[in-house]
């Protein structure tokens, strides 16, 4: 902290400040409203401003789209992002760019440089779940406003339990990402867990302020309402599958995917580091 600006300070300081559910639940009212020519214009002066592809989107047109939501979640062409078809190999959950990636080290994921936070926190707690994936390999994809929304499966798995953890809703752009400590286990996020071939894998959904709506495939929109207390959804007496490269969730409005594998299980990608930009259906990581 004590080499940034002062302008910087205050960023930090207004995160803090500022109320935060207020301005996700406003932004989730207004990406709802169906304004007509104010909507589309509004779609396009955003697709302008964050040199959004429009061409690889299913729906190129903004007057496609009856409303902000509809844009934000827009889905894509298909065969837009190739699945790799190596059967020993994991493909990258989401459109965006690696916030930071590598070792666990026992309990510790890097956040950002001189930011830990542990396995125990980011998981609410559950002892017996961080010790699953204690010293073994994890990855943090940040999606930005530009980038697209919905998010996949790195390989084929089986849903076994799904967590809502409440939380803060602080952003999770890259500047606050290293200023603001323990950022990624504070905020809002749906933890879920899945049983592979490579091993259990966990996939969280993070939450983050004007990210109005986070919705996984087989339970649909998990927020809002938003819930004071954990909830814990678990699917041991159902066999819900997906399979590689499927979509699985979707963020109204970008934010963060964490991506835990145990130790031994995986080798990530030698291109992968921080900066990183990902595609969905690229190479994660190949099995051990």
């Amino acid at each position: 902290m004590s080499k940034i600006t002062y302008w910087q300070r205050l960023k930090v300081a207004f995160q803090y400040a500022m109320p935060q559910i207020y301005l996700t639940q406003f932004a989730g009212w207004f990406a709802q409203q169906k304004w007509s020519k104010i909507t589309h214009l509004a779609i396009q002066a955003f697709a302008k401003k964050y040199n959004i592809n429009m061409g690889e989107a299913e729906k190129e047109n903004f007057s496609d789209y009856a409303t902000f939501n509809e844009f934000f979640i827009r889905k894509l062409k298909p065969n837009a992002r190739p699945i790799n078809q190596n059967n020993d190999a994991m493909c990258l959950p989401a459109d965006g760019r690696i916030s930071q990636c590598g070792h666990i080290d026992d309990d510790l994921l890097l956040q950002a440089k001189g930011h830990s936070f542990s396995l125990k926190e980011l998981l609410a707690g559950d002892e017996e779940l961080a010790d699953l994936f204690k010293n073994g390999e994890f990855a943090t994809t940040y999606l930005s406003p530009r980038d697209y929304h919905r998010v996949h499966m790195p390989c084929d798995g089986t849903i076994r339990k799904m967590i809502y953890v409440p939380g803060e809703l602080f952003s999770v752009n890259p500047f606050l990402n290293t200023h603001i400590p323990n950022l990624l286990a504070r905020n809002e996020r749906v933890i879920c867990l899945f049983d592979t071939k490579f091993g259990p894998m966990i996939q969280i959904l993070v939450g983050a302020t004007i990210t109005a709506s986070i919705s996984t495939t087989w339970a649909g929109v998990i927020n809002p309402p938003r819930h004071n207390e954990i909830k814990t959804w678990n699917y041991d007496a159902e066999q819900i599958t997906l399979l590689k490269g499927q979509e699985m969730g979707v963020f109204q409005l970008g934010s963060t995917v964490i991506n835990l594998f145990p130790k031994d299980a995986v080798q990530l990608a030698d291109y992968l580091q921080v900066d990183t930009i990902t595609r969905v259906g690229e190479l994660l990581a190949y099995k051990k």
